[in-house]
This record gives C-alpha cells, sequence and structure tokens, in this order.
C-alpha cells in the first residue's frame, strides 16, 4: 500500500475508534418516519397539536417553522431545542410529547419514544438539522 492509503485508513480508524464519530442521520429516512409514526395523528397542519401549538410535522419545513411561540428547532443544539426536550421529558409533564399522562388534552395519548429514536432526533438536530 501506499504511504497515502495508509494514512487515509488510520485516520478513519481514529476517527471512528477514538473519536467516536457518528454517521449522518438523515432527515427523510431517520426523523420524519419518527415523526410520521408518532406524532403526525395530532400534529399535522389540522390535527389538534398543530391547533393548540401551531407545530405540524408534516414537513420539514414545517418542523423548522416551529410552533406560533418560535422555532422548535435550534440547528445545532439539541438542548436549545424545544422538540429534543419535549421528547426527551426534560420539560413539565404537561408539555411532554407524545403525550402519555393524564394531564392532556391530546387525542392520541402515546408511549414515549425509545431511547434510540430520541438519540436518533438529538443527533439530527446537533448534526445541524439538515433537510437530508
Amino acid at each position: 500500500m501506499t504511504a497515502n492509503i495508509v494514512f487515509r485508513l488510520c485516520s478513519a480508524a481514529l476517527c471512528f475508534g477514538l473519536f467516536g464519530c457518528e454517521r449522518q442521520v438523515s432527515y427523510s429516512d431517520d426523523v420524519q418516519p419518527i415523526l410520521t409514526e408518532s406524532c403526525l395523528v395530532c400534529h399535522n397542519r389540522a390535527g389538534e397539536g398543530s391547533v393548540t401549538s401551531g407545530l405540524s410535522v408534516s414537513s420539514y419545513d414545517d418542523v423548522l417553522s416551529g410552533t406560533s411561540l418560535g422555532p422548535v428547532v435550534i440547528p445545532g443544539s439539541s438542548e436549545s431545542s424545544n422538540l429534543y426536550r419535549v421528547i426527551a421529558m426534560k420539560t413539565e409533564p404537561e408539555i411532554r410529547m407524545p403525550p402519555h399522562h393524564d394531564v392532556s388534552l391530546a387525542e392520541g395519548r402515546g408511549l414515549p419514544l425509545s431511547e434510540e429514536q430520541i438519540k436518533l432526533i438529538k443527533d439530527w438536530i446537533d448534526q445541524g438539522a439538515k433537510n437530508n
């Protein structure tokens, strides 16, 4: 092998092995299916969640538009993004999503997202919330 190929292989190994480089999360392949399955029943443009909060998850543009109070996704910062905070149970129980408690107006009380689903959305936001 040439020195250039060896250098590239070693660099890739270091990136994945030592630094925990993660794959790029895709909105269309990873995030949108979660939102469609778990959120769209209430947060479609005419749904109860959308009427109440102004948030629709019908499209990428809708998600990035946020609510009547402002954006729910701050690209590059999941901790500043209300979308992540409400699904990761980092808010008051009344606004955690999907609703899974008795104090809720939502029609479709649901189960919390899995840790893997929450991590995908967190990583997508931290990676810049790209429309990919």
